[in-house]
């Protein structure tokens, strides 16, 4: 027993010795970062609500980093162009994705991508989100999401919905809603959110999942009708609007999310630090209010729960696309 005891005890020292190498070898690798601009790669063109997040964004982290942050445009193929981009870039902290849903989408819907949705990326945190809403025309004969149900259950195959084309978030969270609920209502592809909307103004087509800051201008005429939002509480800035969680389908979210992902191999003291600085983002009075201006939410994550959101969207878009039966084209 003796013998046991000397052999056991020089470990008990060594544990806490290595623990303190550990820390300060993160703490020099954070220390020289960033040691040079940091690319905030997005993946739609310039000018859009995405775009104009990510240019906020990197304003704040450039301020809180003491960095240039450089916003880069890259858009095509539905993202995969941007995030492959990242993917093959060097992990130290320098080039970084703007990451949306299409990050999670992408994996059911694009055969053969040349990274891999979780492996590749090392997740940071969520910076905002965007609710979509349920709408109708102003023609329809119901007000309300129960209307809504109950009309499409007695008149299946008779109620068309608009998108802004195959695979895109409204597309695949209405797909999602419908499964759940039972429905048989058709989608309409477009090319793009605008002539959809167009289309559900003119009462070419019945339903859209939109975006409250492009749909409410069209409230107070009744050529549009809020039906239900799609996050899990009420919008702030329809706060008399009921989620669809709250109208019968618990824990349903549809919602244009707003992350930040880095590299895989990316050191934890580089991912820390970035977190800090989104974290203490969100928490800015004037970063809060210069969101909720464009309509958007603030919301942040630790990276861990971010990277569990995201295994989670991929299994669930997988199992959508195989039961509705989604391609890409």
């Amino acid at each position: 027993m003796l013998f046991e005891f000397a052999v056991r005890r020089p470990r008990w020292r060594v544990v806490p010795a290595l623990a303190a190498g550990l820390l300060l070898a993160a703490s020099a690798a954070a220390a020289g970062y960033p040691a040079k601009p940091i690319t905030l790669v997005v993946p739609f063109p310039a000018g859009g609500s995405v775009d104009a997040v990510a240019r906020m964004l990197g304003a704040q982290l450039g301020k809180r980093l003491q960095a240039q942050v450089v916003v880069e445009n890259v858009p095509g193929a539905g993202g995969v162009i941007s995030t492959q981009r990242v993917a093959r870039a060097a992990p130290d902290g320098h080039t970084l994705l703007f990451a949306t849903p299409n990050h999670t989408i992408n994996p059911a819907i694009v055969k053969n991508l040349s990274f891999d949705t979780e492996k590749d990326f090392a997740p940071i945190g969520l910076v905002a989100q965007v609710p979509e809403l349920l709408v109708a025309s102003g023609g329809q004969p119901f007000d309300d999401f129960p209307g809504f149900v109950d009309y499409a259950r007695r008149h299946p195959g008779k109620l068309t919905y608009g998108s802004a084309g195959n695979g895109t978030l409204p597309h695949v969270t209405m797909e999602l809603l419908l499964l759940k609920l039972g429905l048989d209502v058709v989608h309409v592809p477009y090319k793009g959110a605008a002539p959809a909307l167009n289309d559900l103004l003119g009462g070419q087509i019945a339903l859209k999942m939109d975006t409250i800051t492009t749909s409410q201008p069209h409230f107070a005429g009744g050529r549009i009708k809020p039906l239900a939002v799609a996050s899990l509480k009420r919008s702030p800035l329809l706060p008399n609007v009921p989620t669809i969680a709250e109208s019968g389908l618990p824990g349903y979210e549809g919602i244009l999310w707003l992350g930040v992902l880095a590299p895989a191999g990316t050191p934890a003291a580089v991912i820390d630090t970035l977190h800090r600085a989104v974290e203490e983002t969100g928490r800015d009075p004037a970063w809060v209010r210069q969101l909720e201006a464009a309509g958007v939410e603030p919301r942040t994550t630790s990276p861990q729960a971010f990277g569990t959101m995201i295994a989670a969207e991929i299994a669930q878009w997988k199992d959508v696309v195989r039961r509705a039966r989604i391609t890409a084209n």
